[in-house]
């Protein structure tokens, strides 16, 4: 029935998987406040790169904090058993308190030394089984925008067939077209759209692909196809009115996500089938997990919400009811049906 597939959706949106491997706590805090009273979709000014940039003035606002682009780590520095620190290229930063990976297990599990952490260990033969998601196909474009009128839809999800279910491959699509919102992501007369595919594009048909082949423009080109028909539902002649195109298949993905095979995150594990997301606390001391790959789960709000649980885990509760005290008095503490009724979001938000 449609309603069962329409709750299959809504849970694919939220963490890439249907309605049986998601959290239902967020699927009922998402149905009611997409339905409250007044609700909107909030988009922040200049896309999701202002959400990015004020996330690292909140890191770097904090003495002794900041937030290290093209830093790749190559280790996890562990000392007498306890995790002290990261290696970077030739670099060790330490840790005054803890190390706090956010990156999916499988990625964690390579960085942790065998000395540390044997190959044999169970927890580490048991959380390798856990298998990822599939990853992504992606096509942004900078399209003509004439003609196209002011009041069409800045969001639309396509969905080909739903008896084929969410997750089937090629079937559904995410389309933003930002600039309708946002009119100084793109030159005047010009729009910007992203559209993409979550966790149903297979890595291994990728994996030996030499991105400068022959091989590799052919896939890509198959791979844009559906991309571009889900399009033309939205904007029939788009097709003509692109004047640039980049498409992005699961190596793109995990060449700029730096995630273990471009997945959004653990789907289930390989022995049981069932979804055990972790806990922030491993065998090795001062080594703690956050992101997708840890309770709640995938996707934005759980993956916040799993640093905030990493972050409590190291913090005393009376010290965290202080906080909270301060937060209360200064207003900035919005909790109960009062602010469920009144609504709450910046005032930069269209």
């Amino acid at each position: 029935p449609f309603l069962r597939e329409w709750f299959d959706y809504l849970s694919f949106a939220l963490s890439g998987l249907d309605a049986t491997g998601t959290i239902s706590a967020a699927v009922v805090y998402t149905l009611g406040d997409l339905h409250r009273e007044g609700s909107v979709l909030d988009y922040p000014v200049g896309g999701s790169e202002a959400v990015i940039e004020a996330l690292s003035r909140g890191v770097a606002k904090h003495r002794g904090s900041e937030v290290r682009l093209r830093s790749r780590v190559k280790e996890i520095v562990v000392e007498d058993g306890r995790a002290v620190g990261v290696r970077l290229d030739g670099r060790v930063l330490r840790a005054r308190e803890a190390v706090i990976s956010n990156a999916p297990i499988w990625d964690t599990l390579g960085l942790v030394p065998e000395t540390a952490l044997a190959t044999d260990h169970p927890w580490r033969l048991e959380h390798e089984q856990m298998v990822p998601t599939g990853s992504f196909t992606h096509m942004h474009l900078g399209i003509d925008g004439e003609g196209i009128p002011d009041d069409l839809d800045c969001h639309h999800s396509v969905v080909f067939d739903w008896k084929d279910g969410i997750e089937a491959r090629e079937n559904m699509y995410i389309v933003s077209i930002p600039s309708l919102y946002d009119p100084g992501l793109a030159p005047p007369g010009k729009h910007v759209v992203h559209i993409y595919a979550a966790a149903n594009e297979p890595f291994e048909p990728w994996r030996n692909l030499d991105r400068r082949s022959e091989e590799y423009a052919r896939r890509k080109n198959e791979a844009a196809e559906p991309l571009w028909k889900a399009l033309e539902l939205i904007i029939p002649d788009i097709r003509a009115r692109a004047e640039v195109t980049l498409v992005g298949t699961p190596l793109t993905h995990q060449r700029f996500t730096n995630r273990f095979e471009g997945t959004y995150g653990p789907a289930g594990r390989r022995k049981r089938g069932d979804l055990d997301f972790l806990s922030p606390r491993t065998p090795v001391p001062g080594l703690l997990l956050c992101g997708d790959s840890c309770f709640p789960g995938i996707g934005v709000p759980s993956a916040a919400a799993s640093g905030i649980i990493a972050a409590h885990s190291l913090v005393p509760v009376s010290q965290q009811r202080e906080k909270m005290d301060v937060m209360r008095k200064q207003g900035t503490l919005a909790a109960g049906r009062e602010w469920w009724r009144e609504g709450s979001g910046p005032d930069q938000v269209f």
